[in-house]
């Protein structure tokens, strides 16, 4: 059997510069003042950043400005993916759900592949880093497979709700975890209950400045709508997410047609990036494809199609009601990007999206066909009350959701790390520190 890598290094991500200061007149001085002064102790710290995608979905999202400003404060930070091929992302993509509670097989070919992909990545790492960051399933061995780590640290995160995985997906990835120093979770319930190394939370936040978060004037957010062939003089629903079984894209459908039998004008946009790491995507898209033909007001738009942060941007800023119809989520940025524009959002009362969004107060959370409907035609109604919902939720985003937050965040759990000795795997540690 060949290499699965080919003989090939893992792939360095090249991003663009971003920095700190730029944010000084969003966040404040203060906050600017809190990171230097924590980076102050990292600076010249080697970090590495390990993931399976450069693009799409939210991981990739969050390391595009993460990893840019711990340059900007002085940190030696380096971004590399991996380069699996259809078989591995098949497979992670099993564990990936399998973490989220969806049943999976694991056979032993499957577990071999994903070994042997494992072991390549092992045997591509350039020594010499001081903390190396491993994101989900996919890399998740290969702290195993190393020979020897030296005095690197290395962290595990993992971005989904792994709160009641899959039996047998969890005992296939706990002992990879669990070579890790430390495991960092977006909330303390997505830790499975028989971890034993420490756990740190951290919650993902969003770049205000990005592309797709900076602000945008109403003409060009309406130009930008309309020459993707939607009407902007008519009310529009979008939901922006990959097309996945968790984001329940074909109960986005059905939402959309029992609000359309009390709102005959309104177009429904599906938005979805698709992520090399995730042939699953593809599936699903077709299957809603199959599903909405013939119906000329539902439009499916993807960054295949042309469709990049900022036409994003527009739409969020366009529509009149976002939803976000999760049955299972890690955190979804969405969320706060939606709440940042100042747009009303119904999303489901799942994950992390809670903690973005307060019933009520600053959006609507819905469980079900008919509550969702229901939230959806309730804005629709209402506009003013929509807009004070969306004013709401961008205080706050601004409060807390913030990628400056993030940073601090990122800045106190190196810091931890690297001043705590390497745990001894077979000792009890820790079970939650607050991040």
């Amino acid at each position: 059997m060949s290499d699965p890598v080919g003989g090939a290094r893992l792939q360095r991500v090249q991003l663009k510069r971003k920095a700190l200061e730029s944010y000084r007149r969003v966040v404040g001085d203060d906050e600017i003042a809190a990171i230097r002064s924590l980076a102050s102790e990292l600076r010249g710290a080697r970090v590495l950043e390990l993931s399976s995608t450069a693009t799409g979905g939210g991981v990739a999202e969050l390391l595009s400005s993460l990893v840019p400003l711990q340059r900007d404060v002085g940190l030696d930070v380096q971004w590399n993916v991996i380069p699996g091929d259809a078989e591995f992302f098949e497979f992670t993509k099993a564990l990936h759900n399998g973490l989220q509670g969806m049943p999976v097989a694991l056979t032993p070919a499957r577990r071999e592949e994903y070994l042997r992909h494992n072991a390549a990545y092992a045997a591509a790492l350039d020594d010499g880093w001081d903390v190396v960051i491993v994101h989900d399933p996919q890399p998740a061995a290969v702290r195993s497979l190393l020979p020897n780590a030296g005095r690197t640290r290395w962290i595990w995160r993992c971005h989904v709700d792994s709160s009641t995985p899959d039996p047998a997906a969890w005992e296939f990835l706990r002992p990879f975890v669990e070579r890790h120093d430390r495991a960092v979770f977006t909330l303390a319930q997505f830790v499975p209950a028989d971890l034993s190394i420490p756990v740190t939370l951290v919650k993902p936040a969003i770049d205000p400045l990005s592309s797709k978060n900076r602000e945008l004037p109403g003409y060009l957010a309406r130009e930008t709508v309309a020459e993707l062939g939607l009407d902007v003089a008519r009310p529009l629903m979008i939901q922006v997410s990959r097309f996945d079984p968790w984001k329940d894209p074909l109960g986005v459908v059905e939402v959309w047609r029992r609000a359309r039998a009390v709102f005959p004008e309104l177009q429904l946009g599906m938005i979805g990036a698709m992520a090399g790491d995730d042939p699953q995507g593809w599936r699903i898209y077709e299957q809603l494809d199959a599903e909405v033909h013939g119906e000329p007001d539902c439009f499916l738009l993807t960054n295949q199609l042309g469709v990049t942060a900022h036409e994003v941007n527009a739409l969020q800023r366009v529509a009149d009601v976002v939803v976000q119809k999760s049955v299972r989520e890690g955190f979804g940025l969405v969320v706060s990007e939606t709440l940042w524009k100042g747009t009303a959002m119904v999303a489901g009362r799942v994950g992390g999206i809670p903690t973005q969004l307060e019933d009520g107060v600053s959006g609507r959370l819905a469980e079900g066909l008919d509550e969702f409907a229901a939230a959806v035609c309730e804005l629709l109604e209402h506009p003013t009350r929509a807009r004070e919902l969306g004013t709401a939720g961008w205080h706050r985003v601004r409060e807390d959701f913030l990628i400056t937050r993030l940073l601090r965040d990122q800045l106190v759990l190196l810091a931890d790390v690297l001043r705590t000795p390497g745990a001894s795997r077979d000792e009890p540690s820790p079970r939650v520190a607050a991040g």
